[in-house]
């Protein structure tokens, strides 16, 4: 192609614009996008990476600024630190807590956390979080609420109305957020508005608020706002740059 990078370092450039658009790039198509072998392709996307913007995946690389892309797709970045972040939370959970969990990986790692044989019991646990929900639902001493609603497909969550009802009718002990992007001065935001509704009502409705988050989410915003750092009692992440411990108590992991 007529226009296409001539240099290493500005085809680099242009490959990780793609990634911040899209989420995601494949090999093969940036090959024949700009007329190189795939293994120059591949070898800038190992200079990418260890630069820390991508994850190489078979056959291409996602962002590590991951916070467009769809649950399945997230599963498999920063998964040890899910984990770590995950095992954090959970500690600071006690018996007979009433617990609000969002909705993404995070979440879905601190409930595994909770389903270890010597977690906290009972517990009531109130989510809108389908997968959330199924890993709860053979758990004789947790007491599950499941917010239905309208079904967005891509985070596996419910919202609306009805969801927004069900969360606003319950108070909890802790409230357990995911982050899809958290910013010095943009503070906490979601990818969509009624997404971002579900975490202001579990922010309104809890004691503590804790946000769990792996550091891709970190210094990104998404459209739409939910709350600002200040309102936030507790960070939970693998990172803690000095705009975040300035805002917030942070537990890095």
């Amino acid at each position: 192609m007529a226009d296409a990078p001539k240099f290493a370092a500005e085809r680099q450039q242009r490959i990780a614009q793609t990634l911040r658009e899209r989420g995601r790039v494949e090999v093969a198509a940036l090959a024949a996008a700009y007329g190189v072998s795939e293994d120059t392709v591949r070898r800038d996307l190992r200079a990418l990476e260890a630069r820390g913007l991508v994850q190489k995946t078979h056959g291409g690389a996602i962002a590590l600024h991951a916070t467009v892309l769809p649950t399945a797709q997230r599963a498999g970045v920063a998964t040890g630190a899910k984990r770590a972040i995950a095992a954090a939370g959970a500690r600071h959970v006690q018996a007979n807590d009433t617990l609000f969990i969002d909705g993404g990986t995070t979440a879905l790692a601190l409930i595994e956390a909770l389903r270890r044989p010597d977690a906290p019991r009972p517990l009531t646990v109130i989510t809108h979080s389908l997968d959330a929900a199924l890993a709860l639902a053979d758990e004789p001493r947790v007491r599950l609420v499941l917010a239905g609603g309208l079904w967005l497909p891509a985070p596996r969550i419910f919202v609306g109305e009805q969801a927004l009802a069900t969360i606003r009718a319950h108070r909890a002990d802790i409230a357990f957020l995911g982050a899809c992007a958290l910013h010095p001065r943009a503070g906490l935001t979601a990818h969509e508005p009624q997404e971002a509704a579900i975490k202001r009502a579990m922010l309104d409705g809890a004691a503590r608020r804790m946000l769990l988050t792996d550091a891709t989410k970190l210094d990104a915003v998404a459209p739409s706002a939910v709350a600002p750092l200040g309102e936030l009692d507790r960070v939970i992440s693998d990172a803690a740059p000095d705009w975040l411990r300035a805002a917030v108590e942070v537990e890095q992991v």
